[in-house]
């Protein structure tokens, strides 16, 4: 979250509270699940923010019944970039 600016960061976190909370492994227009290999081995990418510029990156663990967020990064254009690096 420090590459990410400090005004976007509350938006964020209501995306993944609302979105991710109840069916995080249902895909609908801006959650999706990831092929293999993706970056850190994330299954689930959700899209938010404005122009759906952010990326949360995670795992859902059906029997734990927990969700885990293994990055978040911003899309420009054709990039991917998660804290300043670009990742494809």
């Amino acid at each position: 979250m420090e590459a990410i600016e400090a005004k976007h960061h509350s938006a964020i976190r209501t995306s993944i509270d609302g979105r991710l909370r109840h069916t995080p492994d249902t895909p609908t227009r801006n959650r999706k699940p990831l092929e293999a290999p993706a970056p850190f081995d994330a299954t689930w990418e959700l899209r938010c923010g404005p122009d759906n510029w952010f990326r949360i990156l995670y795992e859902v663990d059906e029997q734990k019944k927990t969700v885990s967020i293994l990055a978040i990064g911003v899309k420009d254009r054709n990039r991917l970039l998660i804290g300043g690096k670009e990742f494809t």
